[in-house]
């Protein structure tokens, strides 16, 4: 049972018996893995803040075959997003971050580009404390890396090159539809929206923050791509709900 070390993002944490807790972490090694904490709830836990959620982390745990949960044996703290978390809308944000990387990234298959991302996302939302742009960003990038992300110049239906105002999307239905090709379950994504996705597609995040601020972009699209999300892993966003709330 050797000793592994890791750089490492805490996703979620549960109560585990009297004291311990259930760590849920996207490992930049091994991928997303689960491990327990033993004493981790008690006052003088020697896990102190480095499992808060979103923490940025160097984590050593044991590992055995037979075994699906990992036994977490130290964690130095590297980042904090603690106080990042005290404001509402930004606490929220980094939640679904958590939520849609712990459902969509498959267990123990490592993706150093997934974890970059949440980390990059994480700390834009940090340094601007207005998520939309980073939330946006992250979900484009997430729907992209999963082989999720439909063509943004061409007709699914027609193959045409997809002008005008508007195009037509569907989770049901693989793919974007002009004008013509549209069905009625489509809903529609203003052409902005794709130039818009296609420049977070070619440009670093911390570049797109300082050249257009932290203004909210294609928010429509946006929209589809967590429908597609939701579609993909068969159930509902518990965090996409409670910020449809909040508005």
């Amino acid at each position: 049972m050797p000793l592994r070390e890791s750089e490492a993002i805490v996703l979620r944490t549960y109560p585990l018996g009297e004291g311990d807790r259930l760590v849920s972490f996207l490992s930049r090694t091994w991928g997303r893995m689960r491990g327990v904490a033993a004493g981790a709830r008690r006052t003088k836990s020697r896990f102190g803040s480095t499992l808060e959620p979103l923490s940025y982390i160097r984590i050593w745990f044991f590992e055995r075959e037979t075994r699906d949960l990992v036994r977490i044996n130290q964690c130095e703290l590297l980042e904090s997003f603690m106080e990042t978390q005290s404001d509402y809308s930004c606490g929220l944000a980094l939640a679904q971050v958590s939520e849609i990387t712990e459902a969509v990234l498959p267990e123990r298959e490592a993706s150093d580009a997934a974890f970059r991302l949440v980390l990059v996302t994480a700390r834009a939302v940090k340094a601007t404390r207005k998520p939309e742009l980073p939330l946006a960003y992250f979900v484009l990038w997430t729907v992209k890396l999963a082989g999720w992300l439909p063509e943004l110049d061409r007709c699914v239906r027609c193959s045409g090159e997809l002008t005008g105002s508007k195009v037509y999307a569907s989770a049901l239905r693989h793919g974007l539809a002009c004008e013509k090709c549209r069905l009625p379950a489509m809903r529609p994504i203003a052409t902005e929206s794709l130039v818009a996705a296609k420049k977070m597609l070619s440009q670093r995040l911390d570049k797109l923050v300082e050249e257009v601020g932290a203004a909210p972009p294609a928010a429509d699209l946006t929209g589809h791509l967590l429908e597609l999300i939701e579609h993909q892993i068969e159930r509902k966003l518990t965090t996409r709900r409670m910020m449809e709330s909040k508005v």
